[in-house]
């Protein structure tokens, strides 16, 4: 073999293995499985909005009879405590009200009364948060 061809033969070699560690990367980033709401804000409450994140998902509900909104952080597969939290307040105000801690299965509930307003929400499962803001005014 020449040299031109030994190149080519390391240049599709390489190609080859890039190739096969992409495949691998791709297939190891499954996307996350949703949780289910379970009624852990209590009766009355009816999600009205969700956000994905890894591991879970965390869930808005609203109780028409009460006028409070209440965020909760379900766990896909519920397991060993991790650390997790919950968080929830009108849109217009600095005040959180959270539920911070390791938890097995979810984080919350946690309540603001906010008929008429915007509210901001979201939560964590480990190192990672989601927040929206300024949604499900009315």
């Amino acid at each position: 073999m020449n040299g031109r061809d030994t190149s080519k033969t390391l240049v599709r070699g390489a190609a080859a293995a890039l190739g096969l560690a992409l495949a691998a990367t791709a297939a190891g980033s499954a996307p996350a499985v949703a949780a289910s709401y379970g009624g852990q804000c209590g009766g009355g409450y009816q999600v009205v909005n969700k956000a994905a994140i890894s591991g879970g998902t965390v869930f808005l509900a609203y109780s028409g009879s009460t006028g409070k909104n209440c965020a909760v952080v379900v766990r896909s597969s519920p397991g060993g405590a991790v650390d997790m939290d919950a968080a929830l307040k009108r849109s217009d105000s600095t005040s959180w009200q959270t539920d911070p801690g390791d938890w097995t299965e979810y984080a919350g509930p946690v309540y603001v009364e906010a008929a008429g307003q915007c509210v901001d929400w979201g939560g964590a499962i480990g190192d990672e948060w989601v927040v929206r803001n300024g949604t499900n005014c009315g």
